[in-house]
């Protein structure tokens, strides 16, 4: 059985053989399927996600939407922006401190919800696999990410 310490290091070389290209590659036609599915509604797939964390959860703290959704202000800002432009969301600067801001689903917002609603039923229909399928990738990636997110950048700084 091939192991870490058995394969040599000319075969990890190999683009069929990395990982994140493989993660790449599934990501890019992601992106393709949801850009389809998405169109009716007019929301791009950041935007999309956007919506999913302020439908589930009501008003946030647009730094909680930036922790949900592993985004940071630069990317998350133009996001909030494009959506208040589109009457989907309104963003509130906090009372108790003027440096947070909130950010909540507007009636548009909440009326395009119901549009939403198929959206993933079609997407996980497009992938061809079974609900417990999706399920097991799903977790099997969550732990993937956990174990990335715990990794000391320092660790990996040394060459052979």
């Amino acid at each position: 059985m091939e192991t870490l310490d058995t394969t040599p290091d000319e075969d990890f070389l190999r683009l069929d053989r990395q990982i994140c290209f493989s993660l790449h590659a599934a990501t890019r036609a992601f992106n393709g399927v949801y850009r389809a599915a998405l169109k009716e509604l007019g929301l791009t797939y950041p935007q999309y996600l956007v919506m999913l964390a302020l439908w589930e959860h009501g008003e946030l703290p647009v730094k909680g939407i930036g922790e949900r959704l592993k985004l940071d202000s630069g990317t998350l800002s133009p996001l909030l922006k494009r959506l208040e432009a589109a009457g989907y969301v309104e963003r509130r600067r906090s009372t108790e401190d003027e440096r947070s801001v909130t950010a909540r689903v507007t009636d548009s917002g909440a009326a395009l919800r119901e549009k939403a609603l198929g959206v993933p039923r079609r997407i996980a229909s497009a992938t061809g696999m079974s609900l417990e399928e999706i399920r097991a990738l799903r977790a099997q990636l969550d732990e993937l990410t956990a174990r990335l997110d715990g990794v000391d950048p320092g660790d990996l700084s040394a060459c052979g």
